[in-house]
């Protein structure tokens, strides 16, 4: 017989840190609000959101590891917005945030959502905090919450 798993949008008695970069702070602080909102609209209360900051991008994954190995938390959110430049730093940076994300959620028993913006303009990016597009951090919030209620 099938059977079906999947996580509730509950988020009573969660908690959640959120890894925000600070650059690109306009953008990061908007996607920021949208999954705070997000989380307090599904039930997590506000003083059990802990917000992590790091310099950039490329320092989530760091601050990520360091958040998932307290045990102090049922979800992570990574939020960042990496911006195009006319070198190929943008690349690596991109490659490298994805790869060691993609990997602790791999390896962890604690999930990480990824709400890391990787466009070509400020205007993309900006578009993603909820002006033309939905909210980035706010499907990042709803995902964190249904994958930490996941049981299987």
């Amino acid at each position: 017989m099938e059977k079906t798993y999947r996580g509730t949008l509950d988020g009573r008695g969660l908690k959640i840190a959120i890894v925000k970069a600070n650059f690109n702070e306009m953008i990061t602080n908007l996607l920021m609000a949208g999954a705070k909102e997000t989380l307090v609209k599904l039930g997590v209360k506000s003083e059990d959101i802990h917000i992590v900051e790091v310099p950039g991008a490329f320092e989530i994954p760091f601050a990520a590891r360091k958040t998932v190995e307290s045990q102090r938390y049922n979800g992570v959110i990574a939020l960042g917005a990496v911006i195009r430049g006319e070198t190929s730093h943008y690349d690596y940076v991109c490659q490298a945030v994805t790869s060691v994300i993609s990997s602790l959620n791999i390896e962890s028993d604690i999930p990480i959502t990824f709400g890391v913006l990787t466009t070509d303009t400020s205007e993309q990016a900006l578009a993603r905090t909820g002006i033309k597009h939905p909210n980035t951090g706010n499907e990042a919030a709803r995902t964190v919450v249904e994958m930490a209620t996941l049981e299987v």
